[in-house]
């Protein structure tokens, strides 16, 4: 073997090597994303039984029911939509109805969405931006003056 093909098979082995790390970080990446939905995205974007999203709104008046142990059922709203949510776990200080929340986890062939992860938030000027633009859009929530949402 010749200098030359030497060094060619040292820089194919590294272009190689490096994509099929590239694939590897593409493909773990991958798994690991997490849409986020609206209430009702859910009439025009359909998802599968097995994806994982983020389901963002508001904590629907009058719809938390406290079953036994740490279950929990409420629904989530965005003004048009509602969606309901069961929750198996402990809930978050600040979780209250009419509250902010974000919950990850799958929508059931049934349509009720069973969240592994629920996060609330104390005041809106922590609320993500899409949520905080939806709400004010669907005339939901009308925000605060200098609130950063």
């Amino acid at each position: 073997m010749t200098r030359k093909q030497k060094r060619l098979a040292v820089i194919g082995g590294g272009v190689a090597f490096i994509a099929i790390a590239v694939l590897l970080v593409l493909f773990a990446l991958s798994r690991s994303v997490s849409y986020f939905f609206m209430p009702s995205d859910f009439a025009t974007n359909p998802v599968g039984p097995d994806t994982r999203i983020r389901l963002g709104g508001l904590v629907e008046d009058g719809s938390v029911h406290r079953a036994e142990g740490a279950d929990v059922a409420f629904a989530v709203t965005d003004g048009s939509a509602s969606v309901e949510v069961h929750y198996g776990g402990i809930l978050p200080d600040l979780f209250r109805e009419g509250q902010g929340v974000v919950t990850e986890g799958r929508l059931g062939p049934d349509g009720i969405f069973r969240a592994d992860t629920v996060l609330a938030k104390h005041d809106e000027n922590y609320m993500p931006k899409e949520v905080a633009d939806r709400l004010k859009a669907e005339g939901v929530w009308e925000g605060e003056e200098g609130a950063k949402p």
